[in-house]
């Protein structure tokens, strides 16, 4: 009866473990999946409510208003150009300050240590940090978006802890054959040290690109240097400006009524087109980010 009971047990786990995926990956997906459904709804029937998983008037009226404009395709590459320089500089540089402050004879590492987490937690200010920006020539600049994140101190020690975490004779064998500090950090760190790059390299891309406040700040009046995300924003305020009046829901004519969009449908549309590329960037990235993180946070 109690070997009976034993086999049970698994196939109890298992069976409550699958369900409760399940559910758990229902509520994860159905928020992007209604956005989804939203974002192909007609305007004025959106407002109605009830729209689901499946759009109940279909129409491509709101993309067709969010591409409209045909500044998006301009301020996309340059969304493009900013995440990929920003990602691929940000890692460089942090990861070479955290070899740096990882090897135990270097005599500064602790008092730098000390400073770039200081960062952290004190902050000048956002007044302070724009005449900082103007005193440097940033600002109408593309090196606006690269050069004030080149260095991040979470992203610093995330770096640092991992790399504490190698093997000490690896680097010791190449300092032996010759090798200096730099030939070290590129040829023997860096390979190494693929997961938590790849889990930096998510953390730095994703800010880069979601980012829209600086463009906001330092570039806002060069239209050849607007962003992705600041041109959604400024279509999403514009559209919930123009859709506030009633009288322009509740229109006359049906077909200007169907092809009508509002800010909930634009809202809907604008998430879609600004998430697309980092779903389509993540499944590559996934594996390296979650063992990145598992290594990286514990010194063994």
């Amino acid at each position: 009866m109690r070997t009976k009971t034993l086999r049970l047990e698994p196939v109890v786990f298992h069976s409550l473990n699958a369900v409760f995926m399940i559910a758990l990956a229902i509520v994860t997906l159905y928020p992007f999946l209604n956005t989804l459904a939203i974002s192909f709804n007609a305007g004025n029937d959106t407002i109605r409510g009830g729209i689901y998983l499946w759009p109940r008037v279909w129409t491509d009226q709101n993309y067709k208003a969010v591409f409209a404009g045909g500044t998006l395709y301009h301020a996309f590459w340059v969304s493009v150009a900013r995440t990929v320089l920003a990602t691929v500089l940000s890692l460089f540089l942090t990861s070479m300050l955290a070899y740096a402050v990882s090897r135990k004879e270097y005599v500064f590492r602790k008092p730098i240590t000390i400073i770039v987490v200081l960062t952290m937690y004190f902050n000048a200010g956002l007044i302070p940090t724009y005449f900082l920006i103007k005193d440097l020539h940033l600002l109408n600049h593309f090196l606006v978006y690269i050069v004030p994140g080149l260095v991040s101190a979470f992203n610093m020690i995330v770096i640092r802890t991992y790399m504490q975490t190698l093997p000490e004779g690896l680097i010791e064998s190449a300092k032996m054959d010759g090798a200096g500090d730099f030939r070290t950090f590129i040829s023997i760190v860096l390979p190494l040290c693929q997961p938590v790059l790849a889990t930096v390299a998510l953390f730095v891309a994703v800010g880069a690109w979601n980012s829209w406040f600086d463009t906001f700040l330092y570039a806002s009046s060069k239209q050849n240097l607007s962003t992705l995300q600041y041109e959604l924003m400024k279509l999403l305020s514009s559209s919930m400006i123009s859709n506030s009046s009633p009288s322009v829901v509740s229109g006359a004519d049906p077909e200007a009524a169907r092809n009508m969009v509002t800010p909930m449908s634009i809202r809907a549309a604008i998430t879609i087109v600004a998430s697309v590329p980092i779903l389509v960037v993540y499944p590559f990235l996934q594996k390296y980010f979650v063992h990145g993180l598992q290594l990286g946070s514990v010194k063994e």
